[in-house]
């Protein structure tokens, strides 16, 4: 009888461990294309700039049975290859250098350069090109050289496809001048109302969980606005509470407190655009 007792504790055991890890770190299961697209000033190059190596994502690692070696500099690099990009699955999610993934900033991840390391990524087949800043790992898929961000997908024009055949082309002498970025076209006679631009902007919040309950949801907003001075809200969605920090305007405070939360008791918050 005691026998069959513990088998059924380590069964139950077991199959606790399994849910747990089958759950994953990701809210979604499958990438996907966000709700709107990159507004211009989510279109903007990245600004190369000299930068110290981060801690973390520099050692030499393993996935999945295979090993990658991390390049001790930048010099010189070019590839051609396979791009891909990803989107909202990773949306809010930390970066392998420690970072907070933005798919709507000109990002990409690579197997084997440096964190961080710029790059110019030109598709080939409409020579159209972006700056980005490589700041996580991947992709860890056959033939893929890297996975760019939303928006840098969009400018180069491959959402459609999911993937171009480009080329990529290391920055490091950040003497010499990069292109300049195209000023916005905006009319100012439409564009000025009540003396303010009428640019397309957007509000940054981090959604800490949802609930059903709204005493828990009351609860939970007013606790954290009193520990992190913020603006909290729980706007309600087919009888389900959305605990949201924000707006927050500040993209340091805003990484930093999204940082907290998922080392804290929030181990799933991530970013909203709204």
């Amino acid at each position: 009888m005691m026998k069959t007792r513990y088998k059924l504790f380590f069964f139950l055991l077991l199959t606790l461990l399994t849910a747990c890890t089958t759950n994953g770190r990701y809210q979604h299961a499958n990438d996907s294309t966000p709700s709107r697209l990159p507004n211009q000033a989510e279109l903007k190059d990245a600004t190369p700039r000299a930068e110290a190596f981060s801690r973390g994502g520099n050692k030499n690692y393993q996935v999945r049975g295979i090993n990658y070696q991390v390049l001790s500099n930048a010099q010189n690099f070019e590839e051609i290859g396979t791009a891909s990009w990803y989107g909202k699955k990773f949306h809010g999610h930390l970066t392998s250098n420690g970072e907070i993934y933005d798919m709507y900033a000109m990002s990409a991840a690579h197997k084997n350069l440096p964190l961080p390391t710029y790059l110019k990524v030109t598709n080939i087949a409409n020579n159209k090109s972006v700056i980005v800043r490589v700041n996580d790992r991947g992709p860890f898929h056959q033939k893929r050289i890297i996975d760019l961000s939303y928006s840098a997908a969009y400018k180069l024009d491959m959402l459609k496809t999911g993937t171009a055949t480009v080329k990529i082309t290391s920055i490091t002498n950040f003497n010499k001048a990069t292109p300049h970025q195209k000023p916005l076209a905006v009319n100012i006679k439409k564009a000025v109302t009540n003396n303010k631009l009428n640019l397309p902007l957007t509000k940054k919040y981090i959604q800490v969980f949802a609930t059903s309950k709204l005493e828990l949801a009351k609860k939970t907003a007013f606790s954290l606005s009193k520990k992190h001075s913020q603006t909290v809200n729980y706007p309600e969605e087919n009888k389900i509470y959305r605990i949201q920090i924000g707006p927050i305007s500040d993209i340091a405070v805003m990484n930093e407190l999204l940082l907290e939360l998922k080392q804290g008791s929030y181990p799933n918050a991530y970013l909203r655009s709204l």
